[in-house]
């Protein structure tokens, strides 16, 4: 449906990123030559993304205590 926005991920690019998180092949088909499509486990995506996101906040808070230390305030 074009008119309809779905969110998600893409399994075979998360796939070279996290293989544990994923089902099945890219482009299988079954034996009636059907769509077999992946699937995507995202609960295996959590730990890494918070991680990223706790590397972040470090990130923001150094470049925030620079910035105040630069403007002396």
């Amino acid at each position: 449906d074009a008119d309809t926005t779905v969110d998600g991920f893409i399994a075979h690019e998360v796939q070279e990123i996290v293989p544990e998180a994923i089902t099945g092949a890219k482009d299988a088909l079954d034996a009636d030559g059907n769509p077999d499509y992946q699937g995507i486990d995202q609960s295996k995506l959590i730990p890494l993304l918070t991680k990223a996101m706790q590397e972040q906040q470090a990130t923001i808070e150094a470049l925030t205590a620079r910035i105040t230390a630069l403007e002396g305030a």
